[in-house]
């Protein structure tokens, strides 16, 4: 089976019912030229999209992904995407991957071409990296100034700061100066002082048996992974919140981690220099549960 899958999606309006989603989708040769020059995912990074894992032929947390898109779409005043074709390409892709593995997919809706045709969507698959290192040992981070208020989303919406979008320079610019400071990932704190998130992850702090992260004030994306792991936190007991957090509290926790699709739980060795208490036993435990089959 080929280790990568590409999809060109026709994208159905949300009420469309057709029942052949097959052939709303085109599969292409992953290294061919697929995007006309005039896309605006490319030229202004005006569309939306999430990251999944697929994880031994199973896509994990595909509704709560498709939700967030459907969110997504809804802050960028995009089409409201149609979940059963893609829940259909997600399966189409899945079954084309090899059945052991890990794979990161890839879903973009965009607002298409200029003037024409619009949206425009695609879907892809990958190897994911191997992200052994972080999970077992632990990665180093830095906070950075995330230059706006924690309740941003608020009082400015156009900032389109709970949607998933193409537009992540900022991001990535954020990934490139932890590591200009000797670390490996970062935190983003808000003007104000509290903890929001990181690039391309959420943040969750423990402080005894409490696991908190940033209350989803829409500053924020809400993460599907965290959204995961505390609902397997609550079944085995522990107490979880969603509050606002000092920046402050970072260097008080008993442990921090940052999670998501595909990295999956990376617990913190160190923050801005300082050492943090690194358990690797119940990070050990956390990949264990989000590598295991999750709808």
């Amino acid at each position: 089976m080929p280790a990568t899958v590409t999809l060109l999606i026709e994208p159905l309006a949300a009420d469309d019912l057709t029942s052949d989603l097959e052939s709303t989708f085109r599969e292409v040769d992953a290294s061919a030229p697929a995007l006309r020059v005039g896309e605006l995912s490319t030229q202004r990074g005006d569309g939306i999209f999430e990251t999944l894992a697929v994880v031994n032929g199973h896509a994990q947390e595909a509704e709560p992904h498709l939700q967030r898109l459907r969110n997504s779409a809804a802050i960028c005043e995009l089409p409201e995407p149609n979940l059963a074709q893609w829940h259909a390409a997600i399966e189409r892709a899945t079954a084309a991957l090899p059945a052991e593995g890990e794979f990161a997919m890839k879903l973009v809706l965009s607002r298409g071409v200029e003037h024409g045709p619009a949206p425009t969507a695609w879907l892809s698959a990958a190897p994911a990296a191997d992200f052994s290192a972080p999970r077992e040992r632990g990665i180093r981070a830095v906070t950075l100034d995330r230059g706006l208020a924690h309740d941003a989303a608020a009082t400015a919406p156009w900032l389109l700061l709970g949607a998933k979008t193409l537009s992540y320079a900022t991001n990535m610019a954020a990934l490139r100066e932890a590591k200009r400071r000797g670390a490996d990932d970062a935190i983003f704190v808000s003007s104000d002082g509290f903890v929001m998130e990181g690039p391309t992850s959420s943040v969750i702090l423990r402080h005894g048996d409490e696991y908190s992260t940033p209350a989803p004030s829409g500053a924020i994306l809400h993460g599907t992974t965290q959204l995961s792991l505390f609902e397997h936190l609550g079944e085995l007991g522990h107490r979880t919140a969603y509050r606002d957090i000092p920046a402050a509290e970072l260097a008080s926790a008993d442990a921090i981690w940052l999670v998501s699709s595909v990295r999956l739980a990376a617990g913190l060795t160190e923050l801005d220099g300082a050492p943090v208490p690194f358990d690797a036993e119940e990070t050990r435990a956390f990949n264990e549960y989000l590598l295991s089959p999750r709808d």
